[in-house]
């Protein structure tokens, strides 16, 4: 769902296919089948039960992986955008960013984005403090 403006109250993606359909019944199967091994031990209980925490951990790791490669892509698309937007002396800056601080500064207007890249810097803004201080967002609605 897009927003037609995007805020910091706004801007926080929940799938909740993921968070409110998979993930609960995957630890409910897991619960059920260590019942079922407790209740009544057998091999292939016991081999249920492996594979529904198996699921559990494939379900995490596909969309772990899937946020680090965007976190890559983003770090990638924020570089050379502050390259874009930056006079040339401040391109050293880029380069002591955090991933952290890069990620919460794709909602930046390029307008105020110099202002607050400078106050990132030279006052160790967290992402949190830095997304508070948007005043003019870039909406992102391509997120993982």
């Amino acid at each position: 769902m897009q927003n037609a403006t995007q805020t910091f109250a706004t801007h926080r993606r929940f799938p909740p296919l993921a968070f409110a359909l998979a993930l609960p019944v995957l630890l409910i199967d897991v619960v059920v089948r260590l019942v079922g091994v407790v209740q009544l031990p057998s091999l292939a209980n016991g081999w249920a039960m492996v594979v529904a925490a198996a699921l559990v951990v494939v379900a995490y790791y596909a969309r772990r992986n899937a946020q680090i490669v965007q976190d890559r892509v983003i770090r990638l698309e924020m570089r050379r955008r502050l390259e874009r937007v930056l006079p040339p002396e401040r391109h050293a800056d880029i380069i002591r960013l955090e991933l952290a601080q890069l990620i919460a500064l794709r909602f930046v207007s390029d307008e105020q984005l110099p202002a607050l890249l400078s106050e990132t810097l030279t006052q160790g803004l967290t992402p949190t403090a830095l997304k508070q201080r948007i005043t003019a967002w870039q909406a992102d609605e391509l997120r993982v």
